[in-house]
């Protein structure tokens, strides 16, 4: 089962400063038929001004993914975490008994970013922080896992719940296929391009709630960035 949610019907809000989507209920934007898919609970597609971003707040027991997709994002924290990440690469921040932080974009254009939440596993747990740069040559063709709640995963990022984030970038014509699972449930956005999952079309920034496959394969129509989360 593949639910196309084209990037039309998607909620948000443009704040001047920041011109934000919502695959699922967030803030303003409540829709009961999309409050979540499995363990994700937010996906947000947020475009921030040069020069503005989000003042520091609070957050607990969230795992919080942000995959950039153009610009960089400037982070700093109450850990005393400070870091700055680039397009294409990843930072997660596991929120746990409580971390306030901002997130601004210190660039002379625009950036833009996925925001992702999953649920952790258990709560209460101390809060961490980590980036990583993920080099879209390494992943070309193929898919590769940037941030894990799995040992075996390698060299991705941990988080704290049973999900993995994986990426892709594919040339027109290219097809790479990600084993999901039948008993596990995927949620799907092609960062930029056109690609066929199975053989349902997405287009640029729509969203795909996926159950019951096997199997993922996904073909570029046009050159593609790819980012999917693999979720119980």
């Amino acid at each position: 089962m593949i639910d196309r949610r084209p990037f039309a019907s998607l909620g948000g809000a443009n704040h001047g400063w920041l011109d934000a989507k919502h695959h699922f209920s967030f803030a303003s934007y409540y829709d009961p038929a999309r409050m979540g898919w499995g363990g994700i609970r937010v996906w947000n597609d947020d475009t921030i001004a040069p020069g503005t971003g989000f003042p520091p707040h609070p957050h607990a027991d969230m795992e919080i993914i942000t995959y950039v997709r153009e610009g960089a994002i400037t982070h700093q924290d109450s850990l005393g975490n400070i870091g700055r990440t680039e397009a294409g690469d990843v930072q997660v921040m596991s929120a746990g008994s409580g971390v306030r932080h901002s997130e601004y974009n210190k660039e002379p254009g625009i950036t833009r970013i996925f925001q992702i939440w999953i649920e952790p596993r258990t709560r209460g747990e101390a809060p961490s922080w980590g980036a990583k740069p993920f080099p879209k040559g390494e992943r070309s063709g193929q898919f590769v896992t940037l941030a894990s709640g799995f040992t075996n995963d390698g060299d991705a990022l941990p988080i704290r719940t049973d999900a993995r984030i994986v990426a892709a970038t594919l040339k027109a014509g290219e097809t790479a296929e990600y084993p999901l699972g039948a008993d596990r449930q995927g949620y799907l956005v092609p960062a930029s391009g056109a690609i066929e999952v199975n053989g349902t079309r997405l287009d640029a920034r729509d969203g795909a709630a996926i159950a019951d496959e096997a199997v993922l394969r996904v073909t570029a129509i046009d050159d593609a960035e790819i980012v999917l989360v693999d979720a119980a």
